[in-house]
C-alpha cells in the first residue's frame, strides 16, 4: 500500500430528504435511492471541479433517511434501516470505484444478532469498492447503541470493534457519529488507535455564533493532532422541522485546529482542503508542548474510569428498548449524580 500523503477531502452539505411521511418500506426505499442518486450526481460534479486531487468524500448524518420522529423502534428498523449488503450499498461500492474515491457516510443498520434493534452507523468505502469500516455510534440520546447491550456485544463482535480505525493509503481513517464530536474519549480512544483523520458525519444546528459542536470539531482536533473532516446537512426536508435549522458548519479542521475550509448554508462543496498526511505525521514525531498525544498519561485516569458509573450499560437486558426507558434511564443517573 503507497501512501497518498497530500490529497483534497470533501465534507458534501447536501440536502438530507426526510422519509417520515413515507407509508410504507418500498415507498421510504424509493426515496432513499433518489437521493443516492443525487449523492452521486453532486459528488460527481464537485470532482469534476475540484479536480482529481479529490480522494476522500464525507457525506452527512442520516443522509438516505434523516432520523426517526414519532416512530417507534421497530416502525423505523422496518421503514429505515438497511444491512451493508443491501443493493445501495453495493451501487456506494460501484460509485467509489468508478470516481476513484474514499467515501464515508452514516445510516441507520439492521443487525442479525440483534434483530429487535438497530445501530446508528458510520461507514467508509474505499477507491476499489470495499467496505473496510463500519462504526456504530456509541452514545445517543434515543438510538439504540453498543453499550445497551455491551456484554454481548463484546462478546460476538470484540472489544476493538467498539473503535475501529482502517489504516489506508490516505492515513489512518476513523469516524465519530453527529453528537460524539462532544465526547472527547471516543476521539480519544480513536487516536490510542492511531487514528489520524476523524470522518464527522454529522446534521447539527447551524449558527453564525460558535456552536457547541463547532467548537469540538476545533478541540477533537487539536488535543488528538488529527484532521477533523465535518458534514453536516444542507437542511432537512419532507418533516414538519424549519428546513434551514441544521444547514452550514461543513467544514475540515487542520491537526492545530486551523480552518482550513468551511461550506456557508446550503447545498455546498466548499468545504473542501488538502488533507497533508506526511506533515501530520512530522508533527506528530516531534518533540514539543504541541505533541498531546506523546505527554499522554492514561494510567493517571484509567482507574476514575473504572470507578465511577454514570449511564449504565447494558441496560436493554432488564427492558424492553423504548423511547419512554432512554428518558427514564437519563433521570435516574440524574438522580444518582446529583446525591
Amino acid at each position: 500500500m503507497n501512501l497518498t500523503s497530500r490529497y483534497k477531502s470533501l465534507a458534501l452539505q447536501t440536502e438530507c430528504i426526510a422519509i417520515n411521511s413515507c407509508k410504507n418500506r418500498e415507498e421510504a426505499y424509493s426515496k432513499m435511492e433518489e437521493t443516492l442518486q443525487q449523492v452521486f450526481a453532486e459528488t460527481r460534479g464537485s470532482k469534476a471541479f475540484i479536480g482529481p486531487a479529490l480522494k476522500l468524500v464525507v457525506l452527512p448524518e442520516y443522509f438516505l433517511t434523516s432520523f426517526p420522529l414519532g416512530e417507534s423502534l421497530d416502525e423505523w428498523r422496518q421503514k429505515a434501516c438497511l444491512t451493508t449488503e443491501d443493493p445501495l450499498f453495493h451501487k456506494m461500492k460501484a460509485f467509489c470505484k468508478s470516481q476513484s474515491i474514499f467515501l464515508s457516510g452514516n445510516f441507520y443498520e439492521l443487525d442479525d444478532n440483534f434483530p429487535n434493534l438497530y445501530f446508528q452507523s458510520s461507514f467508509i468505502i474505499d477507491d476499489e469498492g470495499t467496505l473496510i469500516l463500519k462504526y456504530r455510534r456509541l452514545n445517543s440520546m434515543f438510538a439504540p447503541t453498543p453499550h445497551d447491550v455491551l456484554d454481548r456485544y463484546v462478546a460476538i463482535y470484540g472489544y476493538e470493534a467498539l473503535f475501529p480505525v482502517a489504516d489506508t493509503k490516505l492515513g489512518k481513517l476513523a469516524c465519530i457519529a453527529s453528537e460524539e464530536i462532544l465526547y472527547p474519549e471516543i476521539a480519544r480512544c480513536l487516536m490510542m488507535r492511531g487514528a489520524e483523520v476523524f470522518l464527522h458525519s454529522s446534521s447539527e444546528a447551524g449558527s453564525p455564533q460558535l456552536t457547541h459542536k463547532d467548537i469540538a470539531k476545533r478541540a477533537r482536533a487539536i488535543e488528538n493532532m488529527a484532521y477533523v473532516v465535518s458534514a453536516n446537512s444542507a437542511g432537512i426536508s419532507g418533516i414538519d422541522f424549519p428546513m434551514a435549522s441544521t444547514d452550514g458548519l461543513s467544514k475540515i479542521v487542520g491537526y492545530e485546529g486551523h480552518i482550513l475550509a468551511e461550506a456557508g448554508m446550503g447545498i455546498s462543496m466548499v468545504a473542501n482542503s488538502y488533507i497533508d498526511i506526511a506533515a501530520l505525521r512530522d508533527y506528530r514525531s516531534r518533540v514539543s508542548m504541541q505533541n498531546y498525544n506523546a505527554r499522554q498519561r492514561f494510567e493517571l485516569y484509567a482507574p476514575s474510569y473504572s470507578n465511577h458509573t454514570h449511564y449504565p450499560a447494558n441496560s436493554f437486558e432488564k427492558e424492553e428498548p423504548s423511547k419512554a426507558l432512554f428518558i427514564k434511564t437519563q433521570l435516574e443517573v440524574i438522580r444518582a449524580i446529583t446525591k
